[in-house]
């Protein structure tokens, strides 16, 4: 990773690193596991498991409990949207603080606070005097720490491991996050239907020990110097100047902002399928965010064998994702729909892991915590706009019409968008074959009439 003095302008990234470049047959490959040879890097992983395990638990109880509540898939959009509006109204702002501050430091205040935030809402709903009203507050709370949580430990990974295993952990923190999605989800299933929601939000709020622990043991003298952004007017200008002279990145991050915010409203989706279309309750919830989870652990596993971020392999994920949530939205049985949750979260993730890894390799390191904190409030600050919209869809013309919008609009993005860069970048579309199988890359104009035989 450069530690150079964090110029305004990142340095030109190779063919390898940009994800406007014209595809190759070949693509680079390393080990699935290389990340985890760097100690501060396993301490990282290790803590994450556990707490992100707890996250899940939490998730699925949220959602249940809201539901329980006020019977409306629009309750759950609002809660979903209350736990995403802080990163949408202050993200950038927290962007701004992560590059001016120390990232371990920041990371032990930020888990911290999410920690008390889940053992506040353990006690309210143990005690028997939880109310929607105190789900909405702890779901804002949680998502002011998110603020400056998410780009901190995004940017963060390049101090642990370097910029040449950059991509392999973030696929591998993506991995992670989804392990813990097979877990937590079954469950939190079981506790809610055997003991209730309140132990979910118990455990997550214990769950943050590990975290916690794993940064007080890391050494700092592992880690990758980034020189911080000092104090001064205009740096919040000054990243979205730098994003917006980029179109790798101001593409990536506009067609990421349309699939979180209409494509990614699982909390919205999953509940009503599970209780309103099929009538099989938290357990059948539960199932489909597992099977998802599976899927969704397979793609970050893939991308963390992948040696590239590149257009087509973003652009064709984010197509194939919305075109399978269309088909879902149609599914007749309850079985059908579970598993297509598999091919839905394997495309999801490699959507989220490439557009995540092309943006971080970039971007110069003093802008990476700008940058990030933009990537995040579009892509998951989109969700405040995007869940009750969804929600209001979903109650008054059915789950099947919502989910299928949803797809339509990520798919509709995704095309769209990838024109866009492709007419940026100079590229045309070709279709031919090699070595006797069909193939659809990007390639330079020019090299159009080189390529015609070979169609």
């Amino acid at each position: 990773m450069s530690t150079g003095s964090g110029a305004a302008s990142a340095p030109a990234p190779d063919g390898h690193d940009d994800p406007t470049a014209p595809d190759t047959p070949r693509t680079a490959r390393t080990s699935m596991f290389a990340s985890l040879k760097v100690r501060n890097y396993r301490l990282f992983f290790m803590g994450q498991v556990v707490s992100n395990i707890g996250t899940w638990m939490q998730r699925i109880a949220q959602d249940w409990l809201v539901l329980s509540l006020t019977g409306s898939s629009a309750a759950v959009g609002i809660t979903t949207a209350l736990q995403f509006l802080p990163m949408l109204l202050f993200g950038l702002y927290g962007g701004v603080l992560v590059d001016r501050l120390r990232k371990r430091p920041t990371l032990l205040v930020t888990q911290s606070a999410m920690a008390l935030t889940a053992l506040f809402l353990a006690v309210l709903t143990l005690t028997g005097h939880v109310q929607v009203w105190h789900v909405y507050v702890a779901a804002f709370a949680m998502g002011l720490a998110t603020v400056v949580d998410n780009p901190a430990r995004q940017s963060f990974v390049s101090e642990l491991v370097g910029r040449d295993q950059l991509q392999n952990a973030v696929s591998l923190n993506s991995a992670n996050f989804q392990s813990a999605r097979l877990v937590g989800p079954a469950v939190a299933g079981l506790m809610i239907t055997g003991v209730g929601t309140g132990w979910a939000f118990l455990a997550n709020g214990l769950s943050f020990v590990a975290p916690l622990s794993c940064l007080l043991l890391m050494r700092a003298r592992d880690l990758h110097a980034v020189q911080r952004a000092p104090r001064g007017k205009g740096q919040l200008r000054e990243g979205l100047h730098y994003v917006a002279g980029r179109p790798e990145l101001i593409w990536t991050i506009t067609l990421v902002g349309f699939i979180g915010t209409f494509g990614f409203n699982f909390p919205v989706f999953l509940s009503a399928f599970a209780d309103d279309v099929f009538d099989a309750g938290a357990g059948a919830y539960s199932l489909f965010n597992t099977l998802m989870a599976v899927g969704s652990l397979a793609g970050a596993l893939l991308a963390a064998r992948r040696g590239t971020a590149r257009l087509r392999v973003l652009i064709a994920a984010a197509v194939a994702f919305g075109a399978l949530e269309i088909v879902a939205a149609t599914a007749p049985g309850l079985w059908l729909f579970a598993l297509l949750m598999v091919p839905i979260g394997v495309f999801s993730m490699t959507v989220n892991v490439t557009a995540n890894t092309s943006i971080q390799m970039s971007t110069d390191p003093a802008m990476r915590g700008r940058v990030m904190a933009l990537y995040m409030m579009v892509f998951l600050g989109g969700s405040p706009v995007g869940a009750p919209i969804v929600g209001w869809v979903t109650d008054t013309y059915g789950a099947r019409v919502g989910f299928a919008a949803g797809g339509a609009v990520a798919a509709t993005a995704a095309v769209v968008i990838g024109l866009v860069l492709a007419r940026v970048g100079n590229l045309r579309l070709s279709v031919g074959w090699h070595r006797g199988h069909p193939q659809v890359r990007f390639v330079p104009r020019e090299r159009r009439e080189e390529l015609a035989p070979a169609a």
